[in-house]
């Protein structure tokens, strides 16, 4: 059995530290060890300020999501669709295998009033 060390705290803080260690370790020993291995683990200072708590950062990081989800619902509706519609209608175009791009150019080619016929 390991022995035991004596340390000397201020009575409000002793009693703050051993009911922390009742909530969630089994032992004082096992509290502060848990303690001490986060702090070096996670290489903070127990010092350090962290600003903001998680829930703030979470509810802003929620806002911007939002804001940039209606963005790109936004686009897809406003842009993306249309130029893909007009894409589209380029590559049917452009298709050799479609009939009617084929009938066009073919009346293109027999029709000489065209002013671009003679270049």
């Amino acid at each position: 059995m390991d022995a035991f060390i004596t340390i000397r705290f201020k009575r409000e803080t002793a009693k703050r530290f051993q009911q922390f260690s009742k909530t969630h370790y089994k032992t004082h020993t096992d509290a502060m060890a848990g303690m001490l291995d986060f702090f070096f683990y996670n290489e903070i200072s127990p010092k350090e300020n962290f600003g903001s708590t998680g829930r703030r950062i979470e509810n802003s990081l929620k806002k911007r999501i939002n804001a940039v989800i209606a963005i790109v619902k936004d686009m897809e509706k406003n842009k993306v669709n249309p130029t893909l519609a007009i894409l589209e209608s380029l590559m049917e175009a452009a298709d050799p295998k479609n009939k009617k791009w084929n009938q066009k150019k073919k009346d293109y080619e027999i029709d000489d009033t065209h002013p671009d016929f003679y270049k």
